[in-house]
């Protein structure tokens, strides 16, 4: 929500307008609301508008996706059984000898490829080049570079909406963003309940008798309403990953016990697995050569998914091959609900489970956390997910044109030259009573420390509404006196 109530305010001049010397409440309360609602909607709006039209583009990646690269993702006939996941990653090497294989992820249905993901030299930090292979005959569908489970398509969307490909600057803007959502989304809530209004319907549905910009008016404030809720998890979940309100989240939820666990795939020390070497402390003489290290035991990656099976761990599996010192990592990846996301760490050597996790054992932080971002990015209802983003992104866009639709609606049209609405007047948080400005100006001091964008440019719009007002004082000072003087 950006612009929405401060708009149904008259000119600073108007009576109706003027701030009475003492009230409290909502009364009080209200014209604090309708400038702070004014000015953020008036100036973050552009970054909520540049914010929402890349999650829409984000929303429709993954069908997208889906029709782009079918070749690669789906085989071309579904057959009896699939082949052991041995002999496709032996098809993926064949295919790409250059590249390193550090996991596999068998197709999530039937008609899915399996994913032979590899190390290679050359990639740009954080992608990986994947293989897809038919489980059934071991074809190499394609090659592709990736990022995490993003292929190029949606993982060049998903950056453009966190960062504009602007690197570390850009993700500012995102951050701002979601810095402001919420408070703009909340304060044009209240404006909009508090509203006095002839029928309780017009609360919840657009008034369509109404014209001009009451009707403009009417659709922000349903249109708000109906998305508020939306727009406060996208922004609370989209700062959950943010770098400097994310680092205060992260650091938080740590301190409440809410970390997210892992599972560990450390080998104990002293075992062939581990990588031991057996000729440790033998000192070579002249001449001598040290004989070739004992090859580490490894029992394949298929009796290691068998044992994961085993262990219940059976649904979208990704599969992490053993690094030095640790064994193989097997975990669920269906986000969606209900979820599946249990992971079992295998010894290498005889296949005993050396380590499990479950999600229902994770800390309540932890899981609100996850659903929380799958939700952001659309992934725990699946298609239903995906549309309500593109609902709320749109939502957001609309919001946004009718609110500085209204700021223009509001301009004085005497004079010709170009003008715009005028904000709620000046002096508004001076006729708080102290019992409610104290309080207020501390959770502000606090929120705006948690979420260092969102203080920071609320100080930045305090000074400079402050200057204007300094300037705008003087003005009325050398008016007034020339005024006597003449």
């Amino acid at each position: 929500m950006s612009l929405d109530e401060a708009q149904d305010v008259r000119t600073p001049d108007a009576d109706a307008n003027a701030i009475p010397k003492s009230r409290g409440g909502w009364a009080a309360l209200r014209p604090l609301l309708l400038r702070m609602h004014f000015y953020a909607g008036l100036l973050i709006a552009p970054l909520l508008f540049l914010a929402a039209t890349t999650g829409l583009l984000y929303a429709g990646s993954w069908q997208a996706e889906k029709i782009v690269y079918a070749d690669e993702l789906t085989v071309s006939r579904v057959g009896d059984s699939a082949l052991p996941l041995s002999a496709q990653v032996e098809a993926a090497k064949g295919a790409a000898p250059e590249g390193k294989v550090v996991s596999v992820w068998p197709g999530p249905d039937a008609e899915a490829t399996t994913r032979v993901i590899m190390e290679k030299k050359g990639l740009p930090e954080g992608e990986t080049l994947t293989v897809f292979v038919d489980p059934y005959t071991a074809e190499v569908r394609g090659q592709l570079a990736t990022s995490g489970d993003a292929l190029p398509l949606r993982a060049w969307l998903s950056e453009f909406h966190a960062s504009l490909h602007l690197g570390e600057f850009g993700r500012n803007y995102s951050e701002m963003a979601a810095s402001w959502m919420w408070v703009v989304a909340l304060g044009g809530l209240a404006l909009w309940i508090g509203r006095r209004r002839k029928r309780r319907a017009d609360l919840v549905l657009p008034d369509r008798k109404a014209t001009g910009r009451r009707r403009t008016l009417s659709w922000h404030g349903v249109v708000g309403l109906w998305s508020v809720a939306g727009l406060v998890v996208l922004s609370a979940t989209g700062l959950t990953w943010s770098n400097h309100a994310g680092e205060n989240i992260g650091k938080l939820q740590d301190s409440l016990g809410g970390a997210t666990p892992s599972v560990s795939a450390k080998l104990k020390p002293g075992g062939a697995a581990a990588g031991s070497d057996e000729h440790a402390g033998h000192t070579m003489g002249p001449g001598e050569e040290m004989p070739p290290a004992a090859p580490t035991a490894d029992i394949g990656i298929d009796k290691a998914v068998d044992a994961a099976r085993a262990a219940g761990v059976t649904e979208e599996l990704r599969i992490t091959l053993p690094a030095k010192g640790k064994g193989y990592v097997i975990k669920e990846q269906d986000k969606q609900v209900p979820v599946h996301l249990d992971a079992v760490a295998v010894d290498p050597a005889d296949g005993k489970v050396i380590d499990e996790l479950r999600f229902a054992d994770y800390p309540l932080l932890a899981k609100m956390t996850r659903f929380g971002i799958d939700l952001h990015m659309g992934k725990t209802f699946g298609l239903a997910n995906q549309i309500a983003l593109a609902a709320l992104a749109v939502a957001v866009m609309f919001l946004v044109f009718w609110g500085y639709r209204m700021w223009w609606l509001r301009r004085p049209t005497k004079d010709r030259r170009l003008s715009v609405g005028r904000a709620q007047p000046r002096g508004a948080w001076r006729k708080l009573p102290v019992t409610a400005l104290l309080p207020l100006v501390a959770v502000i001091a606090v929120v705006g420390w948690f979420v260092p964008l969102l203080g920071i440019s609320l100080v930045a719009f305090l000074v400079i509404d402050a200057a204007l007002g300094f300037v705008a004082g003087r003005r009325a000072a050398g008016a007034e006196a020339g005024a006597e003087a003449a």
